[in-house]
C-alpha cells in the first residue's frame, strides 16, 4: 500500500473519532470523507442525502464491484486518554466505524493508482447501528447492476492481522421487541379495583424460557430482556401501566420471526385475560447477514493470494448487522479482521487498531 495514503488514511481515522455522530446525524462525518476524496482523488461523488457513494469508472471485462462501510458512532462516553479523543459528549466511535470509512476512503485512493477492469462504488453507509442504513443503500445495487459487494469489520481476539469468515449465515437476524401493557391505576389499598398489568409482564417474562427452549427451531434462537418498567414510585398507587422491551435473535431470519410472533401472542393472550390494552413497536430490526459462498471464497482465495492468516468461524456471531440487506440484493461477503489482544468492540477501553487498514485495503484490491 502506498505509505503516503496509509498516513492519509491514518490522520483521517483520528480526525473521524474525535467528530463522532449517532445513527441518522453523520451530518459532520458524511461532509468530511466527501472533503477528503475530493481533495485527494479524482473520483465522482454522489450524495444521496444521509449517505453518499464514489465511483471510478473502469472496463468492462467484468460485472461491477462494491465496497461498503459505515459512518456512525455509538452513545457511549469516551473515558481514555486519547489525543483524538471524541469531543461530543455521550457519544464515541467504540465500534470502529471510523476505522472502517478510514480503510474504504484509501482503497479509493488506491484504486485510482491502479488499472480497472470493472466499475468501482464505494458506499458510505449511514445508520448501520440501528439496521436502518443498510436497506436503504442496498438499493444502489440494482440500481447499478452491482454483482458483488464486501465489507470488513475489526474485532479484538485472534492473532493481529487474522481474517475470520464463514460461509453461509455470518451474523444472526435480531429486533428489538415493545411490548406496553395498559390498564387501570387504583389505590394501593384497592388493587381490585383497577387492572394491573403486573401480573401480565411477570408472565411474558416467564414464558420466554418455553418459548426459546432448545430444539423449538430448526436453529438456535435467543430472546434477552432489555428493560422492564411498571407502576412509578408511588407507594400509593396500584401500577396502570407497564412495559417490556426485548431483543429477539435467531441464526435464520424465519426462526427469529417465529420467536417473535410467539412472544407476542403471549403478550395478547395476557392482555386479553387481565383485560388490559397492549401496544407493540419494534426498533433495530436486522436482517441475517448470509455469506455468499463465492464470495467467501473470493475472500479465502485473497488470503492466500496475500498470505494473509485465516479463521474459518465454526458458529455465526451472534451480534448483527446491516450489510445483510446489501447480500440479499448481490453476492457478496462479511469478514472479520482480528488485532490481538485488545479491548473488544463496545466497551470504554476500546479504539479501532489503525495497523489494521493497510491489511483490509489490500484484501479488498484483491478482491477487485
Amino acid at each position: 500500500m502506498n505509505s503516503h495514503i496509509l498516513e492519509l488514511a491514518t490522520a483521517l481515522r483520528h480526525e473521524l473519532h474525535a467528530m463522532p455522530e449517532l445513527s441518522g446525524h453523520e451530518i459532520r462525518t458524511k461532509r468530511r470523507l466527501q472533503e477528503f476524496l475530493r481533495a485527494h482523488s479524482s473520483l465522482e461523488i454522489t450524495d444521496r442525502g444521509a449517505w453518499f457513494f464514489a465511483f471510478r469508472k473502469g472496463g468492462d471485462a467484468k460485472a461491477p464491484i462494491a465496497f461498503r462501510a459505515e459512518m456512525d458512532a455509538i452513545a457511549m462516553d469516551e473515558t481514555i486518554a486519547l489525543p483524538y479523543a471524541s469531543a461530543t459528549p455521550g457519544v464515541s466511535h467504540k465500534c470502529g466505524h471510523d476505522g472502517h470509512c478510514a480503510a474504504l476512503a484509501a482503497l479509493a485512493l488506491e484504486t485510482e493508482q491502479l488499472p480497472a477492469d470493472r466499475d468501482i462504488y464505494f458506499i458510505f453507509q449511514h445508520a448501520e447501528e440501528t439496521g436502518q442504513g443498510g436497506q436503504e443503500c442496498a438499493a444502489l445495487l440494482k440500481e447499478k447492476g452491482i454483482a458483488e459487494v464486501f465489507a470488513f469489520h475489526n474485532m479484538a481476539g485472534l492473532e493481529r492481522g487474522t481474517v475470520a469468515i464463514r460461509s453461509g449465515t455470518m451474523n444472526c437476524a435480531s429486533q428489538g421487541l415493545i411490548l406496553r401493557f395498559t390498564g387501570v391505576p387504583a389505590h394501593a389499598s384497592l388493587p381490585e379495583t383497577g387492572k394491573t398489568p403486573a401480573l401480565a409482564v411477570a408472565d411474558l417474562i416467564r414464558v420466554i424460557a418455553d418459548l426459546t427452549a432448545p430444539g423449538t427451531y430448526p436453529a438456535p434462537v435467543w430472546c434477552t430482556v432489555i428493560q422492564v418498567a411498571l407502576g412509578s414510585e408511588n407507594f400509593g398507587i396500584a401500577a396502570g401501566e407497564g412495559s417490556v422491551l426485548l431483543t429477539c435473535r435467531g441464526e435464520r431470519e424465519a426462526d427469529m420471526q417465529r420467536l417473535s410472533d410467539r412472544i407476542i401472542a403471549a403478550a395478547q393472550d395476557f392482555a386479553r385475560r387481565d383485560g388490559l390494552a397492549l401496544e407493540l413497536a419494534f426498533r433495530d430490526v436486522f436482517p441475517e447477514t448470509v455469506n455468499h459462498p463465492e464470495a467467501a471464497d473470493a475472500i479465502r482465495a485473497a488470503c492466500k493470494k496475500l498470505g494473509y492468516p485465516r479463521y474459518e468461524m465454526p458458529e455465526p456471531m451472534r451480534a448483527s448487522e446491516d450489510v445483510g440487506h446489501f447480500f440479499k440484493a448481490a453476492k457478496g461477503a462479511l469478514f472479520l479482521l482480528h488485532s490481538g489482544d485488545r479491548p473488544a468492540i463496545h466497551t470504554p477501553e476500546y479504539d479501532f487498531d489503525d495497523s489494521i487498514i493497510e491489511r483490509a485495503v489490500e484484501l479488498f484490491k484483491a478482491l477487485i
